[in-house]
């Protein structure tokens, strides 16, 4: 069975468990991007689906985009193949193509998508 890091820090994030076990995932929930930073270090995903959450405001000057910031980088260390897909809130869909010049993102859907479309990227 395949592995999927589902990183979680969002209230807005759907419920896709059920998609993922149809699709032949065993799924990691990680409540925090440190958390699946730590994860990653033990384990390779198959696929990461991630909240995008921007930084409006941090004590970082700026440095950072986004709470997945690190954990990207160390995707390109740790699992640099590994497809990632970024759920945001509608308002911040702009922010998350920022994402993609950290590393290769496969998709980016707002958190309301629906499961055909997520499946659509996810199952190939």
């Amino acid at each position: 069975m395949k592995t999927l890091f589902s990183i979680i820090e969002s209230p807005l994030h759907p419920k896709l468990s059920a998609l993922y076990r149809r699709l032949g995932f065993e799924e990691i929930e990680l409540t925090s991007t440190r958390k699946a930073v730590s994860a990653l270090k033990k384990q390779k995903p198959d696929l990461v689906v991630a909240d995008f959450v921007y930084a409006y405001s941090n004590n970082y000057s700026g440095i950072h985009i986004s709470n997945l910031d690190v954990f990207l980088m160390s995707m390109q260390k740790f699992a640099p193949k590994t497809p990632v897909v970024i759920l945001a809130a509608k308002d911040e869909l702009e922010h998350a193509q920022k994402m993609r010049e950290i590393c290769e993102i496969a998709a980016i859907f707002p958190f309301n998508v629906s499961e055909a479309q997520l499946a659509a990227v996810i199952a190939v």
